[in-house]
């Protein structure tokens, strides 16, 4: 009996270590990849309905590990509700909040992921001015730890005409892919009147504006990333096309 139990121990050890030893980071990556290939995910949801706490907070110890894997996240289940169910699209509100991703241990929202971890639990509707009081611990541990990245508001995919492509983000080259994506959705969403120095950029900078350094801050954005010529000296704000587009893909270049 006692080689029996000899090979139960180790091989309870082997299913141990091989679980604590999965890279969420990747099985993100792997997930929206899929979506992309148009290939089944099913395993990919599987680990990630799979995973505890302790899990992610041990994998995602930077907030640039943490911000690329939850917005790949975000933008996968994105993709994949609203391919499930378009109707639900129909109350934003309602879709947003409900709770449909099992992860960490937990089932969360989108607006758990954004708002929660990723723009670190400010409140939804604040301008991007205010933060929650009271969260949930979850929350203070996935959180990010640092400042707001406002480049974040161009790499999140809410299913609608106006919002940013969906691209496979890493930590390795956050800033690099994240600068990428800047420039290039503001230059497809702004334009500038040089006579009347009157820029028109898309909405949702003015819901966020907090995040961005208020409308000064913005102004100091489009200049600096070479949308604008100069400086603006007024800014008006498109209205947000909340069309349903899924598959709406970019590939990054190499960094």
């Amino acid at each position: 009996m006692k080689p029996f139990f000899l090979t139960l121990f180790f091989l309870s050890s082997f299913i141990i270590n091989a679980q604590n030893n999965i890279n969420y980071s990747h099985i993100a990556q792997d997930l929206l990849q899929n979506i992309m290939d148009e290939k089944s995910y099913a395993k990919e949801v599987e680990i990630l309905s799979e995973s505890t706490l302790k899990n992610l907070v041990d994998e995602l110890q930077t907030d640039q590990q943490k911000i690329a894997f939850w917005v790949n996240i975000y933008n996968a289940f994105i993709q994949i509700s609203l391919t499930e169910n378009q109707s639900e699209y129909e109350n934003r509100g309602a879709f947003f909040g409900k709770k449909r991703i099992q992860i960490a241990g937990e089932t969360l929202s989108f607006d758990d992921i954004e708002h929660g971890i990723i723009r670190k639990s400010r409140i939804k509707i604040s301008l991007g001015y205010l933060r929650k009081w009271f969260r949930p611990k979850w929350e203070r541990k996935l959180r990010i730890d640092g400042n707001i990245d406002w480049r974040v508001h161009f790499a999140l995919n809410c299913g609608a005409k106006s919002c940013p492509p969906v691209a496979i983000y890493s930590a390795e080259n956050l800033d690099q892919e994240f600068n990428f994506m800047t420039k290039k959705y503001l230059t497809e969403q702004t334009t500038f009147n040089s006579e009347s120095k009157t820029a028109k950029t898309v909405a949702l900078v003015s819901w966020f504006r907090g995040d961005f350094g208020g409308k000064s801050g913005i102004k100091k954005i489009l200049f600096t990333y070479g949308i604008t010529p100069e400086k603006t000296k007024k800014l008006n704000f498109k209205s947000y096309d909340w069309t349903l587009s899924l598959g709406n893909f970019r590939t990054l270049p190499d960094f």
